[in-house]
């Protein structure tokens, strides 16, 4: 790996670490020399990501955070850098999706999906900038997006809403946060499989939409590692309120 690449001496946070993308994100992080700590709701499947980073002598850090909640969010921050040190790098990435027509979603299930996907990823994101900026240091976030939030698909439109508000919100922080040093981007990922959808994916629904794909399969989560390590290190370090898409050409087939 090219040192510009590397993130040895970094502290990193991956929200939403426990299982799918967060968990593989957690990973790549601390083969890149980060130290990570693994933040989620569920804190008891977290042990296995730490037991697997030791693995390689890697350094993680499990930390029980519902980004939902202002005071676990606090709480959560202030044990890593008791732990780890100053934290250099946020993956936000915690997010939940429900598919449901419009016309059929309630205001609680809209408000469930919009709490975590945006609101959620405001508040860790404005905690962690602020102790960033407390420390004077500069960092880097990353705001977990998704295509979803550049253009639109049925039944997920609470899902979608949050995603684009997410993608403006990567851009005012950028321009806001520049001047502390904060880089803000974001990743946009297309259908990646993972255990959370590998079930519609092979599905006929699935399989429909794989036809569409200019590249003819979906991705998979190493197909993410090079745009999270260059938005993570200092290989993107001119970049700032860029908008990453990896979706193996999935917008051209609407061409």
């Amino acid at each position: 790996m090219s040192e510009a690449f590397g993130l040895k001496g970094c502290v990193a946070v991956v929200t939403g670490a426990s299982s799918g993308l967060g968990r593989h994100f957690a990973l790549t992080l601390a083969k890149a020399g980060a130290k990570v700590a693994l933040a989620a709701r569920r804190i008891e499947l977290l042990k296995a990501l730490d037991a697997e980073i030791a693995s390689f002598d890697g350094r993680a850090l499990p930390v029980s955070m519902d980004v939902t909640s202002p005071e676990s969010v606090a709480a959560g921050l202030q044990t890593v850098e008791t732990e780890l040190g100053a934290i250099n790098i946020l993956v936000n990435n915690a997010g939940i999706a429900a598919t449901r027509s419009f016309l059929e979603q309630g205001e609680e299930e809209w408000r469930q999906v919009l709490d975590t996907n945006l609101d959620g990823a405001w508040r860790v994101a404005r905690a962690t900038a602020g102790l960033m900026v407390k420390h004077g240091k500069g960092g880097t976030i990353i705001n977990i997006a998704s295509i979803l939030g550049l253009r639109v698909a049925s039944h997920l439109s609470a899902y979608g809403a949050a995603k684009s508000a997410l993608v403006s919100l990567t851009q005012t922080m950028a321009i806001e946060l520049a001047r502390h040093k904060i880089r803000v981007n974001a990743l946009a990922p297309g259908y990646i499989e993972t255990d959370l959808n590998r079930e519609f994916l092979t599905g006929e629904t699935g399989q429909a939409l794989l036809k569409r794909l200019p590249m003819r399969r979906f991705g998979e989560p190493a197909d993410l590692d090079g745009a999270l390590l260059l938005l993570a290190s200092d290989a993107g370090r001119y970049m700032t309120g860029s908008i990453i898409v990896v979706d193996g050409g999935h917008g051209l087939g609407f061409l």
